[in-house]
């Protein structure tokens, strides 16, 4: 027999109940559970990047974090970027301009990846953006649209 728990998780501003094990990832919850499958589930160790979100604006790895962690925080996935009258978050824009996707798998871990990048103030530089996401693989081979993305964004925020 399998415990469950029930946990109120706050999802790009929509609060929700579920009973969970306790053993169950953030990613699991927000894809399985919740039907959010903008995050993506790529390596399942915490290695590739692709499930990155946002919990309380920091950037964490969803595969690596238990949904309980995540419980009376404000979490936010890719599908929360969008503003209401459904313009792109000027990440996004940047990275459609710049080509900075081309399977687009890790795209939305690249840029929940970004927008802390930008909101750190860690884009003063090329080797700095790269630095900083350098936590995000791209088997693609992207990395040069994204770093001009990340630049593009990050100019237009100053």
């Amino acid at each position: 027999m399998t415990s469950r728990t029930t946990l109120h998780l706050s999802i790009n501003g929509r609060e929700h109940a579920l009973a969970l094990e306790p053993r169950v990832t953030l990613l699991d919850a927000l894809r399985d559970h919740l039907g959010l499958t903008g995050t993506k589930k790529g390596c399942d160790q915490g290695q590739c990047g692709a499930c990155t979100v946002h919990v309380d604006g920091r950037r964490v790895l969803a595969c690596l974090t238990l949904a309980a962690q995540a419980e009376g925080q404000a979490v936010t996935t890719i599908e929360g970027l969008f503003e209401p009258e459904g313009r792109l978050h000027p990440v996004q824009a940047a990275f459609l301009e710049q080509d900075a996707f081309q399977c687009g798998y890790c795209t939305p871990g690249q840029i929940m990846s970004a927008i802390a990048c930008i909101r750190e103030g860690h884009a003063r530089s090329d080797d700095e953006i790269r630095e900083y996401m350098s936590g995000n693989l791209c088997r693609c081979g992207a990395y040069p649209h994204i770093v001009a993305a990340v630049r593009q964004a990050a100019e237009m925020a100053s």
